[in-house]
């Protein structure tokens, strides 16, 4: 596998990063708040909490003495409840306005826990060694051959398990992101690219030292992401 990200991902990665700190970081923090939002994002509000839940059910329920990395934090919520688990979380983005919001509303009081909060890439050997990665809708934009490469660097700082979520594949999915390609996208959102699950599963078949652990889908809406674990062998 490859050493270093691909630099698909470099591109892509900064794409990402223009669009949540422009066009899109007003309605980011409202749908990732308790704001009023219109039918469509509220259903993608509801399947992005179901997908929250999903991943932190894979993890420990106690992660005192534990680094976990939350690679895309976002605004943070992921990171606010591992940390209220003891966990010792180290919270990257690539977008310096969300994470301004993630410091602004994680309380003060964590228990155990602890977040470091960074603005930057969450390949960035400098933040460390981790017990637990969580990547929460932060490989979507990717295609399977860079979403495995990540994975692969990511892999490599992890002592003990990885989860992360994948746009699943569909006929509709499909053919909407052919048919954008067609178009130019202005300030709309960076692609969001699908991924077939065969294909990627077979791709990280790979990785000498993981091996796949639990899957689930979560539709809700306008909302389909698809959760995978990674286990250390």
């Amino acid at each position: 596998m490859a050493t270093h990200a691909p630099t698909r991902y470099d591109a892509q990665r900064e794409k990402l990063a223009a669009y949540f700190d422009g066009t899109a970081r007003k309605a980011w923090i409202d749908l990732t708040s308790d704001a009023k939002v219109s039918g469509i994002r509220a259903t993608v509000r509801a399947g992005r909490d179901a997908m929250r839940a999903q991943l932190l059910d894979w993890l420990p329920d106690d992660l005192r003495r534990q680094r976990v990395l939350d690679a895309g934090c976002g605004t943070g919520a992921l990171s606010v409840e591992t940390a209220c688990r003891g966990a010792k979380v180290v919270a990257v983005d690539i977008a310096g306005g969300l994470v301004d919001i993630a410091r602004e509303r994680a309380p003060s009081f964590l228990g155990h826990g602890t977040i470091d909060w960074h603005v930057g890439d969450m390949l960035d050997p400098g933040l460390g060694e981790f017990d637990h990665i969580a990547a929460m809708d932060s490989l979507i934009h990717y295609r399977a051959g860079d979403i495995v490469e990540t994975l692969d660097a990511l892999g490599r700082r992890c002592h003990g398990s990885m989860v992360f979520t994948f746009a699943p594949h569909s006929p509709l999915l499909g053919a909407m992101h052919l048919v954008g390609k067609l178009f130019p996208r202005g300030n709309r959102s960076p692609a969001i690219v699908p991924v077939r699950e065969a294909q990627l599963r077979r791709r990280l078949s790979e990785l000498r030292d993981w091996r796949i652990g639990r899957c689930e889908r979560i539709s809700s809406g306008f909302y389909t992401s698809q959760a995978m674990e990674l286990v250390r062998r």
